[in-house]
């Protein structure tokens, strides 16, 4: 039995190692990030990532150089490796504008743009011992062939070039978050800073980012679908298992199952009590019998995020004071989604939530007479906010502009009553939110899924005990 044990290990690490032989040949090249070539399942010919197309980047870059004024260089940084101990990283993750920009999923890169050279990027190095330890990353080859860059260069180089194009600007903007002393340290750059010369790149690249490409739509939709799906097993997992560490792991499974890379943000699982806590995050309670359970999650797919919140009682049947609040914040939310169509803007739909919200609380009797300052301490966020490439995407853009079709926003109207809540005992400890994702279209707007229906059924299956 043993020897036929042994035998059968080595021909399956034979196997193996002729599988992995086969991947790994030289007709193949690694440039550090999923390629047509490299994952036929995932990317089409033509997509630097995937769904999104070389001609979309370049068309990006093309569309920034317009509203750049004359003679002005963008200088855009990599995202930088984070650390959870001195040899442990955090998972990386790249800034949104890089790789709006260059399709580059990887740390370490400087690029540079202008209308006199184009898009030049400065690549890291890899050396020996890194590709050994953490693989092939990009530099300058994949930079001129799969990102498309007019010019690139190894990052040895940045010092020697990069002072000379500042030097021929007469502005320059750069991404302030991910800005590093790799070029900020260069006596030109200081120079150009000390007498106003610089500022922040990023009026510029989210309003580019704040409608989004046809492409996009798709990823996004891609993105909301997944989270969707996660969150319904997620609901009917939680009669069996209500505990919030278990439904934070169910749902980040299921959505990792169905092609997501990552969350999009530590889901918000609140049970009872802590989902009256906004931005709760400890995700360590049981949540007893008869408790509601708030949900707030959003994965990531190829770069673009979901952000959905869904209030439910594991147990399978709202209490009357439960049920007396939820309705409040449901009929809200579908009040709200009338409002979403071209020209509105976050800012009305936000004031006539507010106008809802209170009328409403004063009339169950949570708030009394005109308390409208007591109601900002039940509710103090805003009714939504634009999504994209980041969870709270395209943050310079005033939510008093009026929105466009192609725009991605939220819907959430919440309340939340803590258990020190100066009012009747029967309503302390709830925390209620529906939030939705809404597409503007040229006619209205489109929603990610059903606020009321889905809801529904899967209470009605939870009362079944299915």
């Amino acid at each position: 039995m043993k020897t036929l044990s042994t035998k059968l290990l080595q021909q399956l690490s034979s196997k193996q190692a002729i599988r992995r032989h086969a991947y790994s040949t030289k007709a193949i090249p690694d440039f550090g990030q999923p390629t047509p070539a490299s994952h036929p399942q995932l990317m089409k010919e033509g997509e630097i990532t995937p769904g999104i197309t070389s001609e979309e980047y370049i068309s990006r870059r093309k569309r920034l150089l317009e509203l750049l004024p004359e003679k002005s260089l963008a200088i855009i940084a990599a995202a930088p490796v984070k650390m959870m101990t001195d040899v442990v990283p955090y998972t990386f993750r790249q800034d949104a504008d890089y790789l709006y920009l260059t399709g580059c999923q990887q740390p370490g890169g400087v690029a540079v743009l202008s209308q006199e050279c184009g898009l030049c990027m400065f690549m890291p190095e890899a050396k020996a011992h890194d590709i050994v330890w953490q693989g092939q990353t990009a530099g300058v080859d994949a930079a001129l062939e799969m990102f498309k860059a007019e010019k690139a260069y190894p990052m040895s180089k940045l010092n020697e070039i990069l002072p000379d194009m500042i030097k021929r600007s007469c502005k320059l903007f750069h991404n302030t978050l991910t800005a590093t002393p790799t070029y900020t340290d260069m006596e030109t750059f200081q120079k150009a800073a000390h007498v106003g010369k610089v500022s922040d790149l990023s009026i510029f690249t989210h309003e580019l980012r704040w409608v989004k490409s046809p492409a996009e739509l798709k990823l996004m939709k891609e993105s909301a679908s997944i989270a969707c799906q996660a969150l319904l097993q997620t609901m009917l997992h939680s009669k069996t298992y209500p505990y919030e560490a278990m439904l934070s792991a169910k749902v980040e499974y299921e959505c990792r199952l169905r092609g997501a890379q990552r969350m999009a943000f530590n889901p918000v699982v609140g049970g009872g009590p802590n989902g009256s806590v906004i931005h709760y995050s400890r995700n360590d309670q049981k949540i007893k019998d008869g408790e509601l359970v708030l949900m707030d999650v959003g994965c990531e797919l190829h770069g673009y995020c979901s952000d959905l919140t869904r209030t439910w009682p594991p147990c399978g049947s709202f209490s009357s004071v439960q049920e007396e609040v939820y309705d409040l914040i449901l009929q809200t939310n579908k009040e709200c989604m009338r409002l979403c169509k071209p020209g509105a803007s976050i800012r009305q739909i936000h004031n006539y939530s507010v106008e809802l919200l209170f009328k409403g609380l004063k009339e169950i009797g949570i708030l009394k007479r005109d308390q409208f300052r007591s109601y900002h301490q039940l509710n103090p966020t805003s009714i939504g906010h634009y999504l994209g490439m980041d969870v709270h995407d395209s943050s310079m853009i005033s939510y008093d502009r009026p929105l466009k079709p192609g725009v991605v926003i939220t819907i959430e109207p919440g309340i939340y009553l803590p258990s020190s809540l100066d009012g009747p005992e029967r309503y302390q400890g709830i925390g209620i939110r529906i939030e939705d994702e809404v597409l503007i279209t040229e006619t209205g707007c489109e929603a990610s899924w059903g606020t009321f229906y889905q809801t529904v059924i899967i209470i009605k299956l939870l009362v079944c005990g299915r």
